[in-house]
């Protein structure tokens, strides 16, 4: 009776895989480009000295993943209006893993956004995944200690960006169900109760969505005045759904039955402090189906 074939190292870790490369990326496009460029340079390379895949393979999406990033640098320097990650739908499991999902969410991959690739990719293998710094020198072509350093730096750079209250899911999620619970109602002032006094609201629409705000809005009161425009523009019913963005609570706001945005949020003391909206639509494609994120 012959045994099952092992299954392929890179099936195996696919999920990682892809995590790492969203992670510096922040696109699941370019991501899944990563992935099909690494699964091409595994198929064709020299396995025999190969002990460890999982460090193989981690090694081969981080270069290709600069490589992209490179690539795409000018594509988003050109892009109209704030750029955003693109949201995942996720699996519960993700909100189970506190490391992963904070830094995972919009927020935190915003924030890196602010880092140069190199640092990008360090803070992400060492922080996310705990890489070591050898295998972190030879993902990204520096010696050791030059790594320790780029991390050194990457972790102070983001320290002082992020979101500086810890916030418990229990806390971030209840404002975000108050905010969807107020949205529904179509009493939008009511929203002053659950977006913080200064407020910043991004959104991203990539030029292609008509009337969306191309510059953060500051403060609740141009928040809320804002939305309040939007609604009053809608010749279709709207209504507001809570979804599984990213390992966090967010909304969705569907239009006509249709998904039009992905927003997330921070939230600091009880209130919604910032809020993320992404409504280009070639970057909800990726809201169609649940995405499996592993570290």
């Amino acid at each position: 009776m012959s045994s099952a074939a092992p299954e392929d190292p890179f099936t195996t870790h696919r999920g990682l895989l892809f995590t790492v490369a969203y992670e510096i990326l922040g696109s699941a496009a370019d991501a899944e480009d990563v992935l099909q460029e690494s699964w091409l340079r595994w198929a064709a390379a020299d396995r025999t000295d190969v002990r460890d895949p999982r460090a193989y393979l981690v090694r081969i999406v981080t270069r290709q993943s600069l490589n992209q990033l490179r690539t795409v640098s000018r594509r988003r320097e050109e892009y109209v209006g704030p750029w955003l990650p693109e949201p995942l739908l996720t699996t519960p499991d993700v909100a189970d893993d506190v490391v992963l999902a904070e830094n995972v969410s919009v927020a935190m991959l915003t924030v890196l956004e602010t880092l140069g690739p190199t640092e990008r990719a360090v803070f992400v293998l060492r922080e996310v995944f705990d890489v070591p710094f050898d295998e972190i020198a030879d993902a990204v072509g520096k010696t050791p200690a030059a790594v320790r350093q780029i991390s050194h730096r990457a972790h102070e750079h983001v320290a002082a960006r992020r979101p500086r209250i810890d916030v418990a899911a229990s806390e971030h999620d209840l404002a975000v169900r108050r905010f969807i619970e107020v949205m529904n109602t179509g009493d939008v002032q009511a929203l002053m109760d659950v977006l913080a006094p200064d407020v910043v609201s991004v959104t991203d629409s990539g030029g292609l969505v008509r009337g969306a705000a191309r510059r953060p809005l500051h403060g609740a009161d141009r928040v809320v005045a804002f939305l309040a425009g939007s609604i009053a523009k809608l010749d279709e019913a709207y209504d507001v759904i809570p979804i599984q963005i990213n390992g966090t609570l967010a909304a969705g706001i569907r239009v006509g039955g249709q998904l039009q945005a992905a927003v997330s949020f921070a939230v600091e003391d009880g209130r919604i402090a910032q809020v993320f909206s992404v409504a280009n639509p070639q970057k909800l494609a990726a809201l169609d189906a649940e995405t499996r994120l592993a570290r």
